[in-house]
């Protein structure tokens, strides 16, 4: 049994998962950061000075001046400013994403467009052999080829 979880844990799929786990963490902690540290402290500026981290509604009867008091209470509360950072950081994580995977198909479509080679042969009508495009008579069979003048013998 170790052995087939051994190989199982060495497949490249599954380092290349385990590589792209880790990095996702680390970007989420970037977001999170650039979220919580550069854009709401502006956004919270412009509509009045507001933290979003710290809007909550207590669910009991009592009124708590912050979440830190309503916490140290163990006063249940709707804390909707904590969701509103983290739905504003999966927009980020997702539109980052996107270019991402924007940028990945636009690669591989410059990769797709790249020119075919022009054909340099055709098959004979008669004997499905490959002859040259510019042969008027199959060398093979001998046959006349569609296009060739009448009484061409090339």
């Amino acid at each position: 049994m170790f052995k087939e979880f051994k190989e199982f844990a060495m497949r490249g799929n599954v380092l290349d998962m385990a590589v792209g786990i880790i990095i996702g963490a680390a970007f989420g902690r970037i977001i999170n950061s650039a979220v919580e540290d550069m854009i709401m402290p502006p956004l919270g500026k412009l509509i009045g000075g507001v933290d979003f981290s710290g809007l909550f509604v207590a669910l009991s009867a009592e009124q708590y001046p912050t979440l830190a008091a309503a916490k140290a209470a163990g006063a249940a509360t709707l804390n909707y400013g904590i969701f509103l950072n983290t739905v504003i950081n999966f927009l980020i994580v997702a539109f980052a994403v996107f270019l991402l995977i924007k940028g990945m198909n636009q690669l591989k479509r410059k990769e797709a467009a790249a020119p075919t080679p022009t054909p340099t042969s055709k098959p004979c009508d008669f004997c499905f052999t490959s002859i040259p495009i510019p042969a008027t008579r199959c060398p093979n069979c001998t046959s006349q080829l569609e296009g060739a003048p009448a009484g061409a013998l090339r």
